[in-house]
């Protein structure tokens, strides 16, 4: 399989999780954001929001060549 590059931006708590490559992070062709996000070791239930080009997605969504991923925890505030 194929790999390919993304751009990959961790916010808040999730930030610890960052790979050093983060901005030219490579993933296999195929893989979602739920196999990121396991791959990352990121505990699943800590990550909320997803964005991917500026836009909303879900886990399911498979990654394409340079795509910025950016992953929100529960965001607290009142």
């Amino acid at each position: 399989m194929a790999q390919l590059k993304i751009e990959l931006k961790l916010f808040v708590t999730l930030a610890a999780f960052a790979p050093e490559n983060a901005d030219n992070f490579t993933v296999q062709e195929g893989t979602t954001v739920t196999m990121l996000i396991r791959e990352l070791k990121i505990p699943e239930n800590t990550v909320k929001l997803i964005f991917v080009n500026g836009k909303k997605q879900d886990t399911s969504y498979v990654l394409k060549p340079g795509d910025r991923v950016g992953l929100f925890p529960p965001v607290g505030g009142g």
